[in-house]
């Protein structure tokens, strides 16, 4: 029998969804903060470094030695590539959009998840569970409020940032069951890191980091790690129609943190739209599938 929103292991992945985006937003915040003196490439693969640590040293105390096969398989790796591909465009992005528009324009991606779940994974979305999540993007648009002047090509960055996060978690249930969750979540931290180191050395050196800004970046790191290992263990084995739209969430913490570090206050539409989002997700969470 296929999960329903009402299944206790669905609703605990639903909670799971919502710790991890809003550990990304926290993380978001503290980077796009970062990004303000330094190199983009730089800040990320310092803050990679210190994420792929502490994930090492939590996946060592708690489980022991995380087999090279879980780092490495062939849907680890590719899930992996998606994610640094996801992360990087996501964070370039951010640092020239609202946290809240970035944040809203990623939220796309459990459309883009529905559109794709029935021919890559073989499930069923029913019509009102699409209806729902169409109604959750109508709540996007109306917190992004696109216009011709405003909706630029880091908005279009971002876009590009939410199709790789969707493959990215459609990928994720083929992974086996025998691979641990700290197995990929190391691959991931690995991935970027690799990947920013590039970017910085095409940037040509460091920039003087203060201690101030390495406190934000190792902060940055822990809630980052958080984040991917919460996401991994909300997508494996789930049912994605039903979990990622939960995702939804996140526009919360992004409006709320956007107004206490940048003073950004939404304006009535956006509000209507947060009211939408927040309505939808609780719709598909008491709909049984159709």
């Amino acid at each position: 029998m296929p999960p329903t929103p009402t299944d206790p292991g669905t609703r605990h992945r639903i909670r799971l969804m919502v710790l991890a985006m809003t550990a990304f937003i926290v993380n978001d915040t503290l980077i796009k903060v970062v990004s303000e003196n330094l190199p983009a490439g730089q800040l990320i693969l310092v803050r990679g470094l210190m994420a792929t640590a502490l994930v090492w040293a939590v996946t060592r105390v708690s489980a022991g030695a995380v087999p090279v096969r879980h780092v490495f398989g062939r849907w680890v790796l590719l899930r992996t590539l998606l994610d640094a591909l996801a992360t990087i465009t996501y964070l370039i992005s951010l640092f020239h959009l609202p946290i809240a528009n970035a944040t809203a324009i990623n939220m796309a991606t459990p459309l883009v998840i529905a559109l794709l779940a029935g021919p890559v994974l073989g499930q069923r979305v029913g019509a009102r569970r699409w209806l729902l999540i169409g109604a959750g993007f109508a709540g996007v648009l109306l917190v992004v409020q696109p216009g011709a002047g405003g909706f630029n090509a880091y908005a279009w960055l971002c876009v590009l940032a939410t199709l790789f996060n969707a493959a990215r978690d459609l990928v994720t249930p083929r992974i086996a069951g025998e691979v641990s969750s700290m197995g990929i979540t190391l691959s991931t931290t690995l991935g970027v890191t690799v990947v920013a180191a590039l970017m910085t050395a095409a940037d040509g050196g460091f920039a003087p980091i203060s201690t101030l800004q390495w406190g934000q970046l190792a902060a940055a790191a822990v809630f980052l790690a958080a984040g991917h290992g919460l996401t991994i263990a909300a997508t494996r084995g789930s049912d994605l129609a039903i979990v990622s739209p939960f995702r939804y969430s996140a526009l919360v913490a992004a409006v709320a943190l956007g107004w206490l570090v940048w003073g950004e206050v939404p304006n009535l539409l956006a509000w209507g739209g947060i009211a939408l989002l927040i309505a939808s997700g609780v719709a598909l969470l008491r709909l049984r599938r159709g």
